[in-house]
């Protein structure tokens, strides 16, 4: 930790003042009085710090912390105290402040209560180990699609995105699939299209185009659109004709050539029914039912 980080240890004595804050009132400010405009900002601070530091490939310090987020080191050095006593954030050896145990448990907590994600996790297990290869469950959720759950195979290459991180809809192939079989949850892209590689579609008549083929054969793929040198074959998962999620098998764009996209497509479209298939029966729910 760095000289400055240091000084900023005497406003310690003001943590209980910040964790108050940081609860909304539930504190001295009786458990039925809303939260001042003062407090709901600090909320919204702690919120941005933590979604700051899930998306850094590294743990960072209260300086670059407060710059990047355009906020006083001292301001950002209180709520980081505040929620590494809970376990939202830790500090590694260097004393530099990364993602908690905490949130961990928030998130899992989250994931147990979806019986989407529940009837899933098998079924994800199962062609993961199968194929050695990464599986998704992709869903919609706020007009974004997002990743609901994960599951690495054993090859070599690990394929992002991480669970709860949102994917673009033009340059993937779940974002196809929504456009397809959800249009009412997921918006047309409207604007410039983003070209993440060069195989990106930021033609709108050809995104257009892969949709409606989408529609027709009810798979779709994603070669080195987003990512480069990786390959994505996705499936919805339909109940009746409504899309609840899509799973989505990742792999190396080479090693996708060498098993054929006809063959591994069939195995995807296969894996989205036998999810839908243990939604229906209650397997999912009653799961679910379960862990609360």
């Amino acid at each position: 930790m760095s000289g400055n980080d240091s000084d900023i240890r005497n406003n310690d004595i003001r943590n209980n003042d910040s964790r108050e804050e940081i609860r909304g009132g539930s504190g001295r400010g009786g458990g039925g009085v809303p939260p001042s405009p003062a407090q709901s900002g600090t909320v919204e601070k702690a919120i941005d710090v933590l979604f700051h530091l899930n998306a850094q490939p590294e743990a960072r310090g209260v300086t670059a912390i407060a710059a990047e987020l355009g906020l006083a080191k001292s301001s950002v050095h209180r709520l980081l105290v505040t929620l590494t006593g809970r376990g939202l954030v830790e500090q590694d050896e260097r004393g530099r402040y990364r993602p908690g145990i905490g949130l961990v448990a928030l998130g899992l907590g989250a994931l147990e209560r979806e019986p989407v994600v529940v009837a899933a996790r098998p079924v994800l297990e199962q062609e993961a180990e199968a194929l050695g290869e990464t599986f998704f469950l992709v869903g919609q959720r706020a007009h974004e699609i997002v990743v609901l759950d994960k599951v690495e195979g054993t090859g070599f290459l690990r394929a992002a995105p991480r669970v709860g991180s949102a994917v673009p809809v033009h340059a993937t192939a779940v974002g196809k699939l929504y456009l397809a079989f959800a249009s009412e949850d997921v918006v047309f892209p409207t604007g410039p299209l983003e070209a993440f590689t060069p195989g990106t579609a930021v033609d709108p008549g050809a995104l257009r185009a892969a949709v409606a083929e989408t529609k027709l054969r009810r798979w779709a793929s994603n070669r080195d659109e987003w990512i480069p040198g990786l390959s994505v074959l996705a499936a919805p998962v339909l109940v009746g004709e409504r899309m609840l999620a899509a799973v989505a098998l990742a792999m190396p764009s080479p090693r996708m050539e060498e098993f054929g996209e006809e063959p591994l497509a069939r195995r995807v479209v296969a894996a989205g029914a036998r999810i839908a298939r243990r939604l229906t029966s209650g397997e999912g729910r009653d799961a679910s039912r379960g862990s609360g």
